[in-house]
């Protein structure tokens, strides 16, 4: 296989940190976004010590101009860009009559903005290279459970922005993997809604054994990508979750207003 140059953003933790090893051990070129630089200069090191060729970049996907720097960057150093992983998310939680405008603007601005602006800067150069995009949404793209809203209607919007754009790309060579992961682990459950990182969850956490280690779905989502499929479910509940809404709806709209009676009772802000 030919080496690739791959661009992923938020790579400082989580499924991002994960997807720069397993495209490293794969032989990849690497070109690491985040705001993080701290932690993007330690997984350089990390990779580089592995015998990979990473360039580190710090940016934020909320601020115009930092993915296209980005991408320049990359075609400066490695003269191609083959593929791009719009990674960077987090999630805002709680009854929506608790969150305000601003809540949800956040949330788009992050998980649906982010991405388009990870789009814009890397279309051309993705044409260059008949390359591959891949967007990580969530199985939230496909049903909406309470005091998730904000979170699933960004996922929705990324579903949507995948569908259709495999449809407009695929005249330019380039394929679009939408990427639906359940639960995976990773910092999202850390990070409040104002997007801040803590040592502890501030709000409840889905059971343990529902989580997916991260190099594993790491190692599917890259597969996807390389077989240009243009969806990939990642986790077993993900993929029963995402079936019983397309095919039981019923019985899942039960289940989750029977979920709604609990979250009432939970104190998130």
């Amino acid at each position: 296989m030919q080496t690739l140059t791959v661009m992923i953003t938020g790579a400082s933790s989580g499924i991002g940190a994960a997807l720069a090893r397993e495209f490293a051990e794969r032989g990849a070129r690497l070109v690491l976004v985040a705001r993080r630089t701290d932690r993007l200069v330690a997984l350089a090191s990390e990779l580089r010590a592995g015998g990979s060729e990473v360039l580190v970049c710090a940016g934020d996907v909320t601020r115009d101009g930092d993915l296209e720097r980005a991408t320049e960057q990359a075609q400066k150093t490695f003269g191609v860009l083959d593929v791009v992983v719009a990674n960077a998310g987090f999630g805002v939680q709680g009854r929506l009559a608790r969150l305000s405008i601003d809540d949800v603007r956040r949330q788009f601005e992050t998980n649906v903005f982010g991405v388009l602006r990870t789009f814009y800067a890397t279309h051309a150069a993705l044409a260059e290279s008949r390359g591959r995009l891949a967007l990580i949404g969530s199985v939230s793209g496909f049903f909406c459970s309470p005091g998730t809203i904000p979170y699933s209607m960004s996922k929705f919007a990324v579903r949507a922005l995948a569908e259709g754009l495999q449809y407009e790309l695929a005249r330019e060579g380039i394929s679009v993997t939408h990427i639906a992961p359940g639960f995976v682990e990773s910092e999202i459950s850390l990070v409040d809604n104002q997007g801040v990182l803590h040592d502890t969850p501030p709000r409840p956490k889905a059971p343990q054994f529902l989580f997916m280690k991260t190099p594993e779905a790491a190692r599917q989502i890259v597969d996807a990508i390389l077989a240009r499929e243009p969806l990939r479910i990642i986790t077993g509940h993900g993929k029963v979750l995402v079936a019983a809404s397309r095919y039981t709806p019923e019985v899942l709209r039960t289940t989750l207003k029977l979920l709604a009676g609990r979250v009432a009772k939970l104190s998130i802000e």
